[in-house]
């Protein structure tokens, strides 16, 4: 790994730390070359403390390591990006992130739609809500709607109009999204199953 650590005068460059799983951006560092090469011999992710003006492994003292997973370098070649299993929040505070942000997963927009769902769960208001108006009627009811969604999927699967197999397929997610609720789960719990069938 060809890293400039002559572009900056103090010889460092930033370490962008990001959690493998969750994929969240926990914090930023500084390296050297030094401090760069004990992460790689000994698999925890050691910085150049500038306050301190010696290397640093984080966690030292705390006991929250991040355990090395990958390193890439970006393409000036003066910035790092470590992908690290953390050990613990992250934070000095005690937050997961230096951002004060929860160290979970998001999948984007489905988050966002499972959040909306759940809000509507909790506002119950059946008159103006379909989400409300269908878990009102029981998990039974919510369930049946995945079944008939599944359906319809299938028969547009063997149809030509892709249009039309799109909507059902969002329609199908959607309800699926519901059932997860009514059940007590999240889309984040399916997630880590699939990761555990993950054979690489």
């Amino acid at each position: 790994m060809n890293v400039d650590f002559n572009k900056n005068e103090d010889g460092l460059v930033p370490a962008i730390i990001q959690d493998n799983t969750t994929q969240q951006v926990l914090m930023q560092g500084y390296m050297n070359a030094e401090a760069l090469q004990k992460t790689q011999d000994t698999k925890l992710v050691t910085f150049y403390s500038r306050s301190k003006q010696r290397l640093w492994t984080k966690g030292e003292e705390s006991g929250n390591v991040l355990n090395l997973v990958s390193i890439k370098l970006d393409c000036d070649k003066d910035s790092l990006l470590i992908k690290v299993n953390p050990q613990g929040p992250t934070c000095h505070k005690g937050t997961d992130t230096c951002w004060d942000e929860n160290n979970t997963s998001t999948y984007g927009f489905l988050s966002n739609l499972e959040a909306t769902i759940e809000s509507r769960i909790k506002a119950a208001d059946s008159e103006k809500s379909y989400v409300a108006s269908l878990f009102a009627k029981g998990i039974n009811k919510v369930a049946q709607k995945v079944g008939e969604e599944a359906v319809e999927v299938v028969i547009e699967a063997k149809d030509d109009n892709d249009d039309l197999f799109l909507e059902e397929s969002a329609d199908l997610l959607f309800h699926y999204l519901m059932l997860l609720q009514a059940k007590g789960f999240k889309l984040d719990d399916v997630v880590s199953v699939l990761r555990s069938r993950d054979k690489k």
